[in-house]
């Protein structure tokens, strides 16, 4: 639970990391089979596609859009750098282990990316700026809105809910 009462900085982190463990959450004890379960045909909609999906996206914002860095996509290295977050799509040689490991990589990057910055600073994004503090904004809404789908598919894989 983040804190009821703290700086802005520590808030946007707070509920940041928070969702980030939700989805962490969501997956724990469950077998690679489980984690490659789709959500209701036609969606294909996966916990581990949602984790490697989460991997991207942290690497395009705390690595790309912060950093200016020209880093390939994790999941599909042939896809376009500058195109939207993948992801989702599974393959057989990338393990549920692997998929972890990477976006648990990726948050650890984010924070050591944002560590020292300050919420105003800018970078560059489609041809202006933004800020730090748009960027968490950002992360929060993406995170909360793919914490509710992995609720949805960890209630259809064994009956889980809750955080």
């Amino acid at each position: 639970m983040p804190p009821l009462q703290a700086d802005e900085r520590t808030t946007l982190e707070s509920w940041l990391d928070f969702y980030r463990a939700t989805l962490a959450t969501k997956c724990d004890g469950l077998t690679d089979d489980q984690l490659r379960t789709v959500s209701v045909p036609p969606s294909p909609l996966t916990l581990l596609g949602l984790v490697q999906h989460m991997a991207e996206v942290e690497r395009n914002w705390f690595r790309r859009v912060l950093l200016g860095e020209r880093v390939a996509p994790v999941f599909d290295p042939d896809a376009d750098p500058d195109g939207p977050d993948g992801g989702f799509d599974l393959r057989e040689d990338v393990s549920v282990e692997k998929a972890r490991a990477t976006w648990e990589s990726e948050v650890a990057q984010a924070r050591a990316n944002c560590a020292g910055r300050e919420l105003d600073q800018t970078s560059s994004f489609m041809g202006g700026q933004v800020t730090l503090r748009w960027i968490y904004n950002h992360m929060i809404a993406e995170y909360a809105r793919h914490a509710g789908h992995a609720d949805l598919l960890r209630e259809r894989i064994d009956g889980a809910t809750g955080v």
